[in-house]
């Protein structure tokens, strides 16, 4: 099973890859891929985006160097840290055109930076925000480390580009070469009296078929220059990894703090609606009880029979919510135990399989406890299945659980879903939840949590 997801969950779940050609793929593209290269589109685009690459450096280039070095010569005076913040703001202004140039032509989707965060408006404050983000200075770097590669991978593309598609049309246009003592053609090297000229028809076809291979090789020659611009725009002009950490744990307190609050509305609910009312029922029926005691002995005796059953039926729906909390078999013997116990109460037969050689801890391990759970009531209450299976297992550093059933399907991990909800659950500590369910079924659900929280 765990080999299965090792794979990768396109084809442990059976979910198709993306990027697979659709039914009649093939007939589209019977060239092989390094045939179509030079003739398709992106080849041409990433092309363009390096020719562009090199006036476009030349200028950030030069603005940079310039406005940091009049900037930081005039911090004697009080101009230094105004003209500083300007060439800063300049460099984010050319960061954003970057992006949007990577975005055309390499078909890199780089989100934007964190904007700059000033407590209170005015000139002042927006030098200070230029001047503390993190943006900005990466922004500078872009610049200065961008030029020497965009020069590098100009010169490069250039001569790859131009010498291969000049050798492949050589046939067409080496008549062009004037007749120099009874030779004519493509002169390779030599003096006055010694030289080698491309002029019979062998030594044309072979310079063909050598401009063939170099026009071939450059659109990947090509793609993997582009593939530095891609790790500079990336790395340097998008939103730098702490701050989009920042971001996603603001996002999954609120998820935390949301679960938190409809976990208290549920238990109070389900307090006030089941335990409490039976409890005020039966203070009510102790009190006939006690009334007709003295009257009616044989009434009260049955009343408080009745009584006692309210009782055992009120300590069931204690101990349902007390487990629904957090049940005393997880804590004291594990997820085996605690998830053989939820199987035993579902509405079809479960089999139950946990592999794990140590315990993971103890949030991760209610979290799972509990995805479990209502991954099996969802089983019991809408899929009209007649078997499931819970699998549990470690991959690295990563909790897996998978749920496997042969009812329906039509299991939706969209929004207005319980299984929507779920997932932001695991969302919040950085875990996943994939859903196969066909309609007509099964349905395979799997779940990815981290061994340990951050």
């Amino acid at each position: 099973m765990a080999t299965e997801y090792g794979q990768g969950y396109g084809q442990g779940l059976g979910l198709p890859e993306r990027g697979l050609p659709e039914h009649g793929g093939e007939r589209r593209h019977r060239l092989p891929a390094g045939l179509r290269a030079p003739f398709e589109a992106r080849s041409w685009r990433e092309f363009g985006y390096v020719l562009l690459s090199l006036p476009i450096s030349i200028v950030l280039f030069v603005y940079a160097i310039t406005m940091v070095s009049l900037g930081a010569g005039l911090l004697v005076t009080f101009l230094g840290i105004p003209v500083l913040a300007a060439g800063l703001a300049g460099c984010r202004a050319f960061g954003a055109l970057e992006r949007v140039r990577a975005r055309a032509l390499l078909d890199l989707d780089v989100a934007d930076p964190e904007p700059l965060r000033m407590r209170r408006r005015g000139f002042v404050a927006w030098m200070g925000a230029v001047l503390k983000s993190g943006t900005s200075w990466r922004t500078l770097l872009y610049a200065v480390l961008h030029f020497p590669w965009a020069v590098f991978s100009f010169v490069v593309a250039v001569n790859v580009w131009a010498y291969g598609w000049a050798l492949l049309t050589y046939p067409l246009w080496f008549w062009v070469f004037p007749v120099w003592a009874g030779q004519d053609g493509l002169q390779l090297y030599g003096d006055e009296t010694h030289g080698i000229y491309l002029d019979n028809p062998f030594e044309i076809t072979v310079t063909a078929l050598v401009g063939l291979l170099f026009t071939l090789a450059t659109p990947w020659i090509v793609r993997a220059l582009t593939m530095v611009d891609r790790l500079l725009v990336h790395g340097l002009l998008g939103p730098s990894r702490l701050a989009t950490r920042v971001v996603e744990l603001e996002s999954d307190r609120g998820v935390v703090v949301d679960t938190a609050a409809a976990d208290l509305r549920r238990i109070e609910r389900d307090l006030h609606d089941g335990a409490q009312a039976r409890l005020v029922a039966l203070a009510m029926d102790l009190g006939l009880a006690k009334e007709k005691l003295a009257e009616d002995p044989q009434a009260a005796a049955r009343m408080v029979d009745e009584a006692h059953g309210e009782v055992k039926t009120a300590l069931q729906e204690l101990r349902d919510l007390a487990r629904g909390i957090h049940p005393a078999v997880l804590t004291d013997r594990g997820l085996d135990a605690a998830l053989s116990a939820v199987a035993s109460r579902c509405t079809v037969p479960v089999e139950v399989q946990v592999d794990l050689e140590e315990r993971p801890v103890p949030a991760i391990e209610g979290i799972a406890y509990f995805t479990v759970s209502e991954l099996l009531q969802n089983i019991s209450k809408h899929s009209q299945a007649t078997w499931a299976a819970v699998d549990v297992w470690r991959v690295e550093n990563r909790l897996m659980l998978q749920v496997v059933d042969n009812g329906i399907g039509g299991a939706d991990v969209s929004g207005g879903s319980g299984l929507a909800g779920l997932a932001e659950r695991l969302d919040a500590v950085d875990g996943i939840l994939v859903a196969d369910s066909p309609v007509g079924g099964p349905t395979r659900i799997t779940a990815e949590l981290p061994w340990r929280t951050v």
